[in-house]
């Protein structure tokens, strides 16, 4: 049976036509004919996607959220604040990445997060407290900001820095990503378990 066969019979143009589609006179649901591909819960997983880079956010607010998440590391599992670092972090996971000062190869979420609990870095997990020295917009798309903080060990206090780059162009294109993140000494001379 061709197409132009279907549209033959009256009933079938009165569903192209007309704006309320009947056949013999009985209303037709849409919405029993359309199957639904979404789960139940899809708004909920949605609104659970995982924290990171929002087009929002702006410089300060970015560095604002990394320092929480650090602050509340552990929290909702082991080491999801700085699952939410590497989210923020704009380097190029297949290049060596000079993130931390040096060239290092990041690549691997889990080197990443080892550098985070080295001596240096592991005062950002849990900190107590935490003080913003300077802020400073250097280019309209960069921006610094020197961050003192207070960890959660006896007389353990670090100075960092943070360098935020707005993306221009791409799939990120107007995010603020974390450039680098350094601290203000020679971090790395005792070594490092890389």
């Amino acid at each position: 049976m061709s197409f132009g066969a279907c549209l033959s019979s009256p009933a079938s143009l009165s569903l192209l036509c007309s704006g309320k589609p009947s056949i013999n006179g009985s209303r037709i649901s849409a919405s029993a004919e359309v199957p639904d591909f979404l789960s139940a819960d899809w708004l909920q997983s949605r609104r659970k996607r995982p924290f990171g880079p929002r087009l929002s956010f702006s410089a300060e607010e970015a560095v604002q959220h990394q320092l929480d998440a650090l602050k509340y590391n552990d929290q909702p599992r082991q080491d999801y604040g700085i699952e939410v670092m590497y989210r923020f972090a704009g380097f190029d996971p297949f290049e060596r990445s000079t993130y931390f000062g040096r060239f290092f190869d990041l690549g691997q979420f889990e080197r990443f997060r080892r550098i985070f609990h080295h001596s240096t870095y592991r005062v950002l997990l849990g900190h107590q407290e935490r003080k913003i020295l300077s802020s400073l917009y250097p280019k309209e798309n960069c921006y610094k900001q020197r961050v003192w903080v207070r960890g959660a060990r006896p007389e353990e206090e670090e100075i960092f820095q943070f360098t935020m780059v707005q993306r221009v162009g791409g799939s990120w294109d107007g995010y603020w990503l974390t450039e680098s993140l350094l601290h203000d000494g020679d971090c790395f001379s005792g070594g490092l378990a890389y």
